[in-house]
């Protein structure tokens, strides 16, 4: 660990950047961003994950500083679970709303005297009136943010927090961390909804392809934990 406080926060923050393009994060964001059909809306997606990451850093912060001690293993695994078993549900759900709403929902736009139209995966019973084309992130980003930032290398974070001596550098850190892994989600996001927004112009079959690839990916690597999580504590041979 640097001696300068500056040195550490700067740490912080580098690493937070890193933290963000954790397998599990970039799996779980991408079933969000598939339904996303900008760049502006896909970074807005990373933006509200990264709040969510970052309040659960904080709560938890605060509890190690406080106590000056780390996550015991037991619940370290637990909340690594839970991640696993929220990238399962993410990578099901798109696919389960794939195949009910099944094809891709088209809707009309006129835009400077031009009539065309834009893909859009919807639930059955979504209604092309009500929908705002999902500009709006919604609390499942924040939701989902909240629950990495009770797992994974974020513990490994909080297990750095116990050993810095300083309470309020601690807690600075913590801030930093998290300040370094919205920036790091909101650019990964945007990048992830790039070929989502190209697609939705132009190309039709593949806007589709991509989201049950990005489901997919989200389960395999939901199962891929939970299988690690299981060797780990001696369950699975």
């Amino acid at each position: 660990m640097p001696d300068s406080p500056l040195a550490v926060l700067a740490l912080g923050f580098v690493l937070g950047l890193r933290h963000a393009l954790d397998v599990d994060h970039v799996a779980a964001v991408s079933t969000i961003v598939s339904a996303r059909r900008s760049v502006w809306a896909s970074s807005l997606v990373g933006a509200v994950w990264g709040l969510g990451h970052t309040t659960a850093l904080l709560a938890l912060g605060v509890v190690v500083v406080a106590l000056q001690t780390g996550i015991p293993p037991a619940v370290a695994q637990a909340l690594e679970l839970a991640v696993a078993a929220m990238l399962v549900g993410l990578g099901a759900r798109l696919l389960w709303t794939l195949r009910q709403g099944g094809r891709l929902h088209l809707h009309g736009h006129v835009h400077d005297g031009r009539f065309h139209v834009h893909p859009h995966v919807h639930g059955r019973g979504a209604h092309a009136a009500g929908t705002d084309h999902h500009a709006h992130p919604g609390r499942q980003p924040f939701v989902v943010g909240l629950v990495h930032g009770l797992a994974g290398t974020a513990g490994l974070m909080l297990a750095v927090v116990a050993t810095i001596p300083s309470r309020p550098l601690a807690l600075l850190y913590v801030a930093v961390f998290g300040c370094g892994s919205i920036g790091g989600m909101m650019a990964m996001s945007a990048l992830l909804g790039l070929p989502f927004a190209l697609a939705a112009g132009r190309l039709r079959r593949v806007d589709g392809v991509l989201a049950a690839w990005a489901a997919v990916a989200s389960v395999a690597v939901g199962l891929a934990l939970a299988w690690r999580l299981g060797v780990e504590a001696g369950l699975l041979a």
